[in-house]
């Protein structure tokens, strides 16, 4: 005798009676028995059924009745008897005759053979349990124990629609300066030149409401405004030394709102986002890079493009539409768009620090292409510029800025010696919208390539490199020629401690960060290293 598998045995006898009660027509009833002879013949076959395969009409596939189709609507029931159970048997000519009227006493005789297999189940099944007995107990602890713990998790959880995850970062580091241009030196050595230790911390609340919305808030504090890794107020420092807490670098030691937005699908192509703090980058269906997994240069998370990608922070509202790899995107954020004086602020005015984005990706499973414009204001803030770009727009007071980037990248299907490769480019050109003195910026451009190779070394740690440039002045009014040129490079080394735990060290170069502030034939550049510790929960 064959045994079925256990798992299905605790529930064999109500399985069987509903595969048996399609087999039963209503002929079964006291009326039809008054009408029926009693088939003596026909309750042999079906005893003979309990005897195992052995029987002279036992079957062992449904495929032996010659009257049996696969298109019969108690077909399936039939082969789960015969060939799970073994419990039915034909007619010495083979046949089931399906159709045939079936007195009480067959369908006991049927009932019978059937019970008699099941029992033989129970019976193994019984020696299973007692052999395995202790194993079944540990078991039935264990999923004791678990239920314990769920029940004690949801009697004390905040929140039913609520999941919190957060960071601390811990970054150690320090830079060195150099060059003949002595006095860009001392004053590098004086506002940056210490060893530094900050920290930045990060709390995101994600909130659904109905599985598919998103109400995103997200709480921040951090130090890094006056470390060696931000600006403190040296401003051709500012470019590059963005670290962590993105251009809002120092909160003062006190927990902010960082951002507060909602986010939710119309059918199933379209998202829309609305907030009262939200960012560019939150309402891009794609975002075209995958470095860096570690963030240490702020310079190189904006795509290549940091006026175009500017991350624009504040009021706003965006839609996108996917379909299948295509993509397009488009947001408004306003800076101001808070304060309520039009003079000072604002949504829709000249004095809103807005920008307006338009975004079309083509997105596959390892690699991504992104075309992207976006229409920005005056005075609004543009990370990742040399202090002549910043600058000199900041200072006409009027205009606005048409930013075009192209970015994209290609990761491997396996990590190994090939890595990701990122890469982006951006191209700006100013519109002042009144004339300007001679030697005013015009046009400026900026690019990046990111290399980064996961399971480096290590199963869980990954390595990074970048190569490019911030947004540097390529054309000025009245013909001049800018001289505005800085390279950044950056590499560092992520070793994943625990599933928690990260710690990276990395050194970065500058070569050039006060671009055209720094004085024709004099040099001026920067090295620093950090370690870095990020804590995630």
């Amino acid at each position: 005798m064959s045994l079925p598998k256990c798992c299905s045995c605790p529930a064999v006898i109500p399985v069987l009676f509903g595969m048996m009660v399609p087999l039963l027509p209503v002929v079964l009833t006291a009326a039809s028995v008054e009408a029926a002879e009693l088939n003596l013949t026909g309750m042999g076959h079906y005893s003979e059924a309990s005897a195992g395969p052995s029987s002279q009409n036992q079957v062992t596939s449904v495929a032996q009745f010659s009257d049996v189709r696969p298109t019969d609507w108690a077909y399936q029931a039939l082969s789960n008897l015969v060939e799970r159970y073994g419990c039915v048997a034909g007619y010495p000519n083979g046949s089931f005759k399906g159709g045939q009227a079936m007195t009480r006493y067959e369908a006991a005789a049927l009932l019978n053979a059937c019970l008699d297999r099941v029992t033989e189940v129970t019976d193994e099944l019984k020696k299973l349990m007692a052999e395995f007995g202790k194993e079944l107990a540990v078991i039935r602890g264990r999923v004791d124990g678990l239920e314990a713990k769920v029940g004690e998790l949801e009697a004390t959880q905040f929140s039913t629609t609520t999941k919190l995850d957060g960071m601390a970062v811990f970054v150690l580091g320090a830079n060195a300066f150099g060059g003949s241009a002595h006095d860009l030196v001392r004053g590098a050595r004086a506002s940056e030149g210490g060893t530094s230790f900050n920290y930045d911390l990060e709390l995101n609340f994600d909130t659904s409401f109905n599985g598919k919305d998103l109400l995103r808030t997200v709480l921040r504090s951090g130090n890094f405004a006056d470390s060696a890794f931000g600006n403190g107020g040296l401003n051709e420092l500012e470019v590059a030394f963005q670290q962590n807490c993105g251009t809002t670098a120092d909160c003062g030691n006190v927990v902010a709102i960082d951002k507060l937005f909602y986010q939710f699908p119309i059918g199933s192509q379209w998202v829309a986002t609305f907030g009262g703090r939200v960012g560019q980058e939150d309402m891009l269906a794609v975002s075209p890079s995958v470095y860096p997994d570690d963030t240490i240069l702020d310079l190189f998370t904006y795509n290549g493009a940091p006026a175009a990608y500017n991350h624009n922070l504040g009021p706003g509202a965006g839609l996108w539409w996917k379909s299948n790899a295509w993509s397009v995107s488009a947001n408004y954020v306003a800076a101001l768009g808070d304060v309520g004086n039009p003079n000072l602020g604002g949504i829709g005015n000249a004095n809103s620090q807005a920008a307006g984005t338009v975004q079309l990706a083509y997105a596959r499973e390892n690699w991504a292409l992104a075309g992207l414009y976006s229409y920005v204001q005056q005075n609004t803030e543009i990370p990742g510029t040399t202090p002549f770009a910043a600058g000199d727009w900041a200072s006409t007071g009027a205009g606005h800025l048409n930013a075009f980037a192209l970015s994209g990248y290609w990761q491997p299907q396996v990590s190994g010696w090939f890595p990701s490769i990122s890469a982006g480019w951006g191209y700006n050109a100013y519109d002042y919208g009144q004339a300007v003195p001679s030697g005013s910026l015009k046009d400026s451009q900026s690019w990046y390539v990111g290399l980064q190779w996961q399971k480096a070394f290590a199963e869980a740690n990954s390595l990074g490199l970048a190569l490019g440039q911030p947004v540097f002045a390529t054309g000025l009014t009245g013909g001049q020629t800018p001289n505005d040129g800085n390279y950044a490079f950056e590499l560092w080394y992520k070793i994943q401690a625990t599933d928690h735990i990260a710690v990276t060290p990395a050194i970065f170069y500058l070569s050039r960060p006060a671009g055209q502030f720094t004085s024709s034939g004099q040099s001026f550049d920067n090295l620093g290293a950090l370690v870095k510790t990020t804590f995630k929960f």
